[in-house]
């Protein structure tokens, strides 16, 4: 029996209280009468719809009459884009595709609905050689000297 000194040691463990556990009111009160310290906050607004409350500042905006809108591309530059794409015998799509655009952008900037981006235009513009931007809208586009 010499060979049999083996130690069996078992350890028990309680699993601790789950997180929802812990936060109901019946774990808070069990904790404060063992003397623990408890410490609760309470929410702002918990449990409260407060999503559609008045306040002085709606109040204002409704007063407010002005329309404010993003400024959208002139139906004269929709105008010019239609015009050499079609001189140049090209569909929106081939348009598109030559800028690395989607056809639905090309569609919106001929419509006048596209917000102006001037990347797009700057593509828009050597792709089809006219200029879309500054006082002469339409007129060719004057091609770039290398400097040296």
């Amino acid at each position: 029996m010499a060979e049999c000194d083996w130690d069996t040691v078992t350890v028990l463990r309680k699993k601790g209280p789950s997180s929802a556990q812990a936060k109901s009111k019946q774990a808070v009160a069990a904790a404060q009468r063992r003397g623990e310290d408890v410490e609760t906050t309470k929410k702002w607004a918990a449990g409260q719809n407060k999503q559609h409350l008045v306040t002085k500042n709606t109040a204002k905006l409704d007063r407010e009459t002005e329309e404010l809108q993003h400024q959208r591309v002139p139906l004269e530059v929709g105008k010019v884009i239609q015009r050499g794409r079609q001189d140049k015998g090209m569909t929106q799509k081939d348009l598109a595709t030559k800028i690395n655009e989607k056809p639905q952008i090309i569609g919106d900037y001929e419509s006048g609905k596209a917000i102006p981006n001037n990347q797009i235009l700057g593509k828009i513009e050597r792709a089809l050689g006219l200029k879309l931007r500054g006082k002469d809208i339409g007129q060719p586009l004057e091609p770039k000297t290398k400097k040296k």
